[in-house]
């Protein structure tokens, strides 16, 4: 009789339990809370992935304009032979930023390095290093983009490698070759 009991509650105890952990019978994650969530992984992840040194005004010299967080950079990096390239405005402004983009094209431009219209992004944009994140993450650096306030920043350039850029440049110099050692007797 004791074994009884001792079945009863253990299987009444499973029911339960399965009846608890059912993904049928629990609440839906509305798609507002759902959202919330992808924006601050979104921007846990931009951080992380230091987005803002290149493409919020004034960072890289040491004085970022917190006004336009993310709205593109005055400084330039200049490739030899490629030219002089800009962070861009990365905030949903339609005009200067990526309003006009959808969050899988954003996903596309900044996971293979190709823009919705076909065009490379430049060099010095670390693509190959985001291609590896989960597409959900992805999709939630683009939600968080898609969520901040539009700046409107129209960035300079890019300038080619015979233009003249109008504004402050970093330069990208490859090393110098290393001299050759000529072997003694």
């Amino acid at each position: 009789m004791k074994h009884l009991a001792l079945y009863s509650v253990a299987g009444v105890a499973l029911f339960a339990a399965g009846v608890l952990l059912s993904p049928s019978l629990q609440p839906a994650i509305s798609a507002e809370a759902s959202t919330v969530f992808a924006v601050e992984r979104g921007k846990h992840l931009v951080t992380l992935s230091l987005c803002t040194d290149c493409h919020t005004p004034g960072y890289l010299r040491g004085t970022p304009d917190t006004e336009r967080f993310l709205g593109g950079s005055e400084t330039g990096f200049e490739i030899p032979g490629l030219g002089v390239f800009h962070g861009p405005n990365l905030t949903p402004d339609a005009a200067t930023g990526l309003g006009n983009w959808t969050e899988e094209e954003i996903v596309t431009a900044f996971t293979t390095g190709v823009r919705p219209d076909g065009r490379n992004l430049a060099p010095i944009m670390p693509f190959h290093a985001f291609a590896s994140f989960p597409h959900e993450d992805a999709l939630a650096i683009a939600a968080y983009l898609k969520s901040l306030p539009p700046v409107v920043n129209e960035i300079p350039g890019p300038f080619g490698p015979n233009e003249s850029p109008t504004g402050f440049v970093m330069k990208v110099v490859p090393p110098e070759p290393a001299p050759r050692q000529i072997a003694g007797p």
